[in-house]
């Protein structure tokens, strides 16, 4: 797998450090999600887009019931790993009094990403303390899959429910993970922190000029807007060919005439193949686009729509252009572009009017995710036995077929972790900590969290959902656990919080470079 150097920052939270010797191998790799500004975006707008309709859409990281375990084999005490350590959290919401329920986090929410089968999927996270205040916390097969290579279009979305982001969309920037699971896919080491870009949101839209339209860097559509004949013949005579006003013909076949012929005749947009718009299309690149020929897209679409498009295109229905991006021989992103050219045809029993309107997106800086959110506080070689919450957004069924979550609203157990650390031999498990607790797949990702303070709803992450156990053999899932946090989790950690984002949308809401 490529490597990379990302910029960091020259100093760190000096009391959480841990100095490793010069010489000593790295026990943590880093791989880029979306680096830069423009594949950030991009990855947020394609959940964003549409109301949320790629949320909505996305299903939890599935756990089939064969692979609910059975912890097998009681290790030692704890991991001899050095002192322990923590690094406190950041946030500024309280109750302002003691309640009887227990408060969920502002901090946890879901992060969503598309696996190499190109289905849209989410787990459980939490954003947590880090020196930019843009890291997250979740487990480490919920970024990479199957230890090969990082999952497309991950973002973080705090407080999720249904389709909105309350607190924007955060787009991954860099993942950190522990040398183990990205090389041998041991879950010993399932954990992941991820440096995110600053969260955006999309509060609204702004019609434009034709050359605002172009010059514009961020999303942008055009709407066609169908008007009677005689807005239309206003239209054309005050702008002429190069307006936003035109009509089509939708005979099947219509009759293309030159500009010189006298009968009625109508300057009609028509759809052409890539080749004919290259060949009609003059090379002088302000023509491009410009009075007679348009290019729109290439435009996302969904898996779905590009399979029904592929088979029209097969027919010979569908003239536009179909692309695939893929990401290790698997697809994972579609796009459709159309090809225009203006025509004379002779006027037909079938003709519509239409205006072009030119639509921006107007992006919104939502800021950083630990001062849009705060973040929880991080502790390793921390002594077993000790109460925690677990939190996440169980949606799995238990092994039985029963199904009592829904992944719709997240969820959390309370006790004390087991005074022991666990083996899964198919998962290379040597040191797992464990607690009794029913949530299911979905869930994983979701933080552990020692000393929570229900009124500040801060604590400080000391594990996150790795695996689902059935102890007792009746079909139900009864533990889970984690990697226990040491002095590699510590190490992978102050590695990811010295990674620097930055926003990726200027003062005006549109994309920056």
């Amino acid at each position: 797998m490529k490597r990379l150097l990302i910029p960091l920052a020259a100093a760190g939270l000096t009391a959480a450090v841990l100095a490793a010797p010069a010489a000593a191998a790295p026990n943590w790799v880093t791989d880029p999600l979306a680096p830069k500004p423009a594949d950030a975006y991009s990855n947020a707008l394609f959940w964003l887009d549409a109301n949320g309709a790629a949320l909505k859409k996305a299903t939890q990281y599935h756990w089939d019931s064969k692979n609910v375990t059975k912890l097998v084999k009681v290790s030692a005490d704890k991991p001899d790993d050095g002192k322990p350590g923590i690094v406190a959290p950041t946030g500024t919401a309280t109750t302002g009094a003691k309640v009887k329920n227990v408060n969920l986090p502002r901090t946890i929410g879901k992060v969503f990403f598309i696996d190499l089968k190109g289905e849209y999927r989410w787990c459980s996270a939490t954003s947590i303390q880090s020196r930019h205040r843009n890291l997250v916390a979740t487990a480490g097969h919920c970024v990479y899959e199957h230890g090969r290579d990082v999952f497309a279009k991950w973002v973080f979305v705090p407080g999720y429910y249904q389709g909105k982001a309350p607190f924007g969309v955060f787009a991954g920037a860099y993942a950190f993970t522990t040398y183990d699971l990205d090389t041998y896919d041991d879950y010993d080491g399932d954990f992941a922190f991820v440096a995110v870009h600053n969260g955006f949101d999309l509060p609204g839209t702004r019609e434009v000029t034709k050359t605002e339209f172009s010059d514009w860097a961020g999303d942008k559509w055009i709407q066609h807007e169908e008007i009677k004949e005689d807005e239309y013949k206003a239209g054309f005579d005050k702008y002429g060919a190069a307006g936003p006003y035109w009509s089509k013909d939708f005979d099947v076949t219509p009759e293309k005439v030159g500009h010189d012929y006298k009968g009625d005749k109508t300057l009609t947009k028509v759809e052409v193949t890539e080749k004919e718009y290259g060949d009609a299309a003059p090379s002088t690149p302000a023509n491009v686009n410009g009075e007679q020929y348009e290019k729109v897209g290439p435009t996302a679409i969904s898996k779905e729509k590009y399979q029904e498009l592929s088979k029209l295109k097969a027919d010979g229905k569908f003239p536009g252009k179909l692309d695939a991006e893929a990401r290790n021989g698997a697809e994972i992103a579609w796009y459709e572009t159309h090809y225009y050219t203006k025509q004379w045809v002779k006027a037909g029993k079938t003709v519509r009017y239409f205006r072009d309107r030119y639509i921006l997106g107007i992006a919104k800086d939502t800021g950083r995710l630990g001062d849009a959110v705060g973040g929880q506080g991080i502790a390793w070689n921390q002594p077993q036995g000790q109460p925690v919450f677990a939190f996440g957004y169980p949606a799995d069924e238990h092994p039985d077929g029963s199904k009592p979550y829904t992944g719709v609203t997240p969820k959390h157990c309370y006790g004390k972790t087991g005074t022991k650390t666990y083996q899964v031999n198919s998962f290379r498990v040597e040191n797992h900590q464990v607690l009794k607790c029913s949530m299911t797949g979905g869930a994983d990702g979701g933080p552990w969290l020692l000393k929570y303070d229900n009124s500040k709803r801060l604590g400080y992450v000391n594990g996150v959902t790795s695996l689902f156990h059935d102890q007792d053999g009746n079909d139900r899932v009864d533990l889970i656990s984690s990697a226990y946090f040491d002095g590699e989790t510590a190490d992978v950690y102050n590695k990811a919080q010295y990674a620097e984002t930055k926003s990726i949308i200027g003062p005006k809401g549109e994309m920056l470079s």
